[in-house]
């Protein structure tokens, strides 16, 4: 059978109903004065049909005549193919969570109109999708369509709701581009997710879990010919299964892609980075773009045994020693650097300082921060605590904040706990704020959870909330009772003292999700001891119910 011969068999048959009915179409478009209506007393249809209609006008008759034509045609009409149905999703083994937890999930979605509470429901929502993911559990199947579309619209839930919503999610996401996203988030949790389904034993099929409206592509394919947003999530899944694989992978489009791309795909390679990737990144040191090239040097900063440290490291020597001089005892002698020689901006060191500073002081702490922080103990012998209480200067200039400063951000960047906990010093007391260089937050996320917990609570019973806050958000949740009670404590003192609610607004939404479960009863004793109808009274009744609402939701999805 030829080509022409199976497309003409694929083409339904053309009737006589079907011309006449282009006869009238051609008449409308020419005018019935360029091209006259069918005849009366005709053979065909549309002669039949023109013996019904009065031709005195032939604009009016043409209308009948089309009018006739129609329900003759839909009359006629036969059905057409159905469409394939699609394979179902493949099954999911995760148990389905409790009829009880299921209501509240249906309660947090639909919102505070749909339940009759003043908890904050928007701050409770991403607390049930991490217990329950955590647990294992799957939501039910008649929820999965509004919570993908909640996520649609609130992207902090993506990657909970990806790994809830499973197989189901991705086959949903198939049939419905609304939630395309399903395809493009990294799951919370989870390892990275195979691009091709494993081999199934049912019939043959479109794949089962294809997340797409088309064929599910392997990784390959996915990698060069998906979206931006598809191609970043498939790196990132197999960097944290296979480092090797992903760097390969990205080493083999590397000099077709963008220069804004390839900032973001070389933050991928932070999941498994190891001496495997120095190479690369060695070569990425020359790219063309500035920000591939910083970004390139932050990632080898990160590297002790790298050449890049080493490099870096000759340059601390030379900008730090320590030494006696006339002065009793020792300091540290601050030698900036004079120039920004081409070795120093090909490993991402700028000319022009970004953020203002002084030329020299900008180098200065770019060299520190970029050097391994064992050089410090290898040259001098001392250690951490003892290196920060020794002055730098450079004649009569005092460098010690910026030497301070630069080894905070080495120690965030090398996650060097024993650094972080001596540039936070010991836990603040009153009348003693403890040393907190650099950026305090950012150091106390290189401690373990429970000593970060324990730190904040004495900074809270020291210093109230003030300058609590970005303290607070780096402890892991819920607080320690520890932490939770001294935050309540201080939210009592700033009651008193006739602060409003609304300056403390951020710590206060922070509680909400963060607030041991514990607390409760001082939260409701507060709200009890407060004025009537104020707006302490509100907030802490508002708080308390919260977190009542908290412990019965994570209590469901416990039992």
């Amino acid at each position: 059978m030829t080509a022409s011969a199976v497309g003409t068999a694929a083409e339904p048959a053309r009737t006589a109903v079907d011309d006449d009915w282009a006869e009238l179409e051609t008449a409308a478009l020419l005018g019935t004065d360029r091209r006259p209506l069918p005849p009366p007393g005709g053979t065909g249809p549309a002669g039949e049909l023109a013996d019904a209609v009065d031709r005195t006008d032939q604009a009016t008759a043409l209308l009948e005549l089309a009018a006739l034509a129609a329900v003759r045609r839909r009359a006629g009409a036969t059905a057409g193919a159905p469409p394939a149905i699609p394979a179902p999703a493949a099954p999911d083994p995760r148990p389905e969570v409790s009829e009880a937890a299921a209501r509240r999930l249906a309660v947090l979605l639909g919102g505070r109109s749909a339940a009759a509470t003043t908890a904050n429901l928007a701050e409770l929502l991403p607390q049930w999708l991490s217990a329950a993911r955590e647990r294992g559990y799957r939501p039910p199947a008649h929820l999965l369509p509004s919570l993908l579309d909640t996520a649609r619209t609130r992207s902090e839930l993506r990657a909970d709701t990806v790994a809830l919503a499973g197989p189901l999610g991705r086959w949903l996401a198939g049939q419905n581009p609304d939630w395309r996203f399903v395809t493009r988030t990294a799951p919370a949790g989870t390892p990275a997710i195979p691009a091709i389904p494993a081999a199934s034993t049912e019939p043959a099929g479109p794949p089962a879990t294809a997340p797409l409206d088309r064929p599910t592509p392997d990784g390959e394919q996915l990698w060069h010919e998906g979206l931006f947003a598809e191609r970043v999530t498939h790196l990132t899944r197999l960097r944290r299964s296979n480092p090797a694989a992903g760097l390969a992978l990205l080493a083999s489009t590397w000099s077709t892609e963008r220069a804004e791309d390839r900032v973001l795909f070389l933050d991928a390679l932070q999941d498994g980075l190891s001496a495997s990737d120095e190479s690369f990144l060695e070569a990425a040191l020359s790219d063309r773009s500035k920000n591939v090239r910083t970004t390139a040097a932050e990632l080898l900063s990160t590297l002790p045994g790298s050449a890049f440290a080493a490099r870096m490291a000759e340059r601390a020597r030379a900008a730090v020693r320590l030494t006696y001089g006339s002065a009793p005892g020792a300091h540290l002698a601050v030698t900036p650097p004079a120039a920004c020689d081409a070795a120093m901006q090909r490993d991402g060191i700028p000319v022009k300082s970004p953020t203002g500073r002084g030329e020299r002081a900008w180098w200065f702490g770019e060299i520190v921060a970029g050097a391994p922080l064992a050089l410090w103990a290898q040259d001098t012998g001392l250690t951490p605590d003892q290196l920060l209480t020794l002055r730098a200067a450079d004649g009569e200039a005092d460098w010690t904040d910026d030497l301070h400063e630069a080894w905070a951000r080495a120690a965030v960047r090398q996650q060097d706990a024993g650094w972080a906990r001596a540039l936070l010093g010991p836990a603040p007391r009153p009348g003693r704020p403890g040393r907190t260089s650099g950026a305090p937050a950012r150091l106390l996320a290189v401690l373990p959870p429970a000593e970060r917990a324990a730190w904040t609570a004495a900074f809270v019973r020291a210093h109230g909330l003030g300058d609590a806050f970005q303290l607070l958000g780096a402890c892991a949740t819920p607080w320690t009772p520890p932490l939770s009670t001294a935050v309540v404590a201080a939210l009592e003192r700033a009651a008193a003292s006739g602060a409003y609610p609304w300056s403390h607004s951020g710590v206060l939404g922070m509680t909400e999700r963060a607030l041991a479960p514990e607390t409760a009863p001082a939260v409701e004793a507060l709200a009890a001891d407060a004025a009537p109808d104020t707006a302490w009274a509100d907030t802490f009744g508002r708080l308390a119910e919260t977190l009542r609402f908290r412990a019965a939701m994570l209590a469901e999805l416990t039992g």
